[in-house]
């Protein structure tokens, strides 16, 4: 297959894993794999077994001190690393990094890419992550088998910031954590569903008092479900501010 077209200075994802025949999956379908075919952003796989050990392409070892598992070497991780260009930071997927949110993807899909680790065993020889300032980022507070599910989502939420990949770039201003809140509720036809109608107010045409209704909603759904937004976003407020003082 054609390598997609890739613009001069497209934004760039290079993913460092033990299974690049993984990728792009999903970053392939919709809109994502459509960008990616008209090269506004570009992909690149450094499969991590063709810099391992030996004949058999050794890639880990047991930990030292003892202990389950196998961990990934050093100087394996390292060639691998060394051997091409670095777009943008260079990160591992890691549940013991900082959470990933919506403010780190738009600082990263605002400047040349992204570096991947992909991880797998029981992790990585904390001296390659020492030696090349590898940070590490969580996806959330769980663990999976290995990096790449969490690479694609990563790199997903980048992409979909980069311009002209969304249809429409105001949706991006609109959706959850966008401005601190999560999304409002959103409808469609049919006007009646099982009983279940529309908010007149979406049907009334009066835009003021759309946008209204879903700050309002977009407020009331923070406060019940993410306590935590609700709080930094009040605690953020400027003074004289009414949101976060008001009852929804």
């Amino acid at each position: 297959m054609a390598e997609p077209p890739r613009a001069a200075g497209a934004w760039t994802a290079r993913v460092i894993t033990l299974f690049p025949e993984a990728f792009p999956g999903v970053l392939g379908l919709s809109l994502t794999g459509r960008a990616l075919e008209a090269g506004l952003w570009a992909l690149r796989t450094t499969p991590l077994r063709e810099f391992g050990e030996g004949r058999h392409r050794n890639v880990d070892d047991t930990p030292a001190g003892g202990g389950a598992g196998m961990v990934l070497r050093a100087d394996v991780l390292s060639r691998a690393i060394a051997a091409e260009a670095t777009p943008g930071p260079l990160l591992v997927l890691s549940p013991r990094g900082r959470p990933f949110d919506q403010a780190m993807a738009r600082d990263l899909a605002s400047g040349p890419g992204v570096t991947l680790i992909c991880g797998r065993f029981e992790g990585i020889d904390e001296r390659v992550l020492d030696h090349h300032g590898v940070a590490e980022v969580s996806m959330g507070d769980f663990v999976l088998t290995g990096g790449e599910i969490a690479a694609m989502a990563l790199i997903d939420a980048c992409v979909r910031l980069i311009p002209r990949v969304l249809g429409n770039q105001a949706s991006v201003e609109e959706e959850s954590f966008a401005r601190g809140l999560l999304e409002h509720p959103q409808y469609t036809k049919p006007a009646v569903w099982r009983g279940h109608a529309i908010p007149d107010v979406l049907l009334s045409g009066n835009h003021a008092a759309i946008s209204a209704w879903r700050q309002a909603q977009a407020e009331r759904l923070t406060k019940e479900r993410r306590p935590d937004l609700w709080r930094t976003r009040d605690a953020q407020a400027a003074p004289g501010d009414p949101v976060g003082d008001q009852e929804l």
